[in-house]
């Protein structure tokens, strides 16, 4: 599997795939970083509110996008750190990004990662595409490694373009 084609017609969709997504990695001991791509307004905060409210602890998250403070973390199982790199464009990242994806144990969530040289992202990795569609949005992903693989395929038809 090169990429996976999703639909997502509505939010409602986008907090459902985010909670799908939750399962997945809060059963796996070594999470991958999801990479988030596409424009403003495309859904990427909405999946990360679905998936961190889903995980184990999220009763004390309060899930934000993280662009005035670059991330957020919350304290949920796995850890989760939200990196916004849409205000670091042209800038390198707090190293603080790089600490998180050596940390196999938390997952490192990173939303514009257009922005961050490819050389430089993780190889364990679920790597998301937003693209409007007529009607909602299109996502691709793409998944570099094992595990990644793993989560990918196990996503329900439901989401799959046939």
């Amino acid at each position: 599997m090169d990429s996976l084609a999703l639909h997502l017609p509505d939010s409602t969709a986008t907090v459902a795939l985010g909670k799908e997504l939750a399962k997945h990695f809060a059963a796996t001991s070594c999470p991958p970083a999801l990479l988030l791509q596409g424009d403003l307004g495309s859904g990427k905060t909405t999946l990360v509110r679905g998936l961190v409210e889903s995980l184990p602890g999220a009763d004390q998250a309060e899930v934000s996008s993280p662009s005035f403070n670059i991330f957020n973390l919350y304290p949920t199982t796995p850890p989760v750190a939200h990196f916004d790199l849409y205000r670091l464009e042209g800038m390198p990242p707090d190293d603080a990004l790089f600490e998180c994806f050596d940390n196999p144990l938390m997952l490192t969530i990173v939303e514009w990662i257009q922005f961050l040289d490819k050389e430089e992202w993780p190889s364990n990795a679920l790597h998301l595409i937003w693209t409007p569609s007529k009607t909602g949005r299109n996502v691709t992903i793409h998944a570099t490694s094992g595990a990644a693989l793993d989560i990918a395929r196990s996503l329900p038809d439901q989401f799959k373009i046939k």
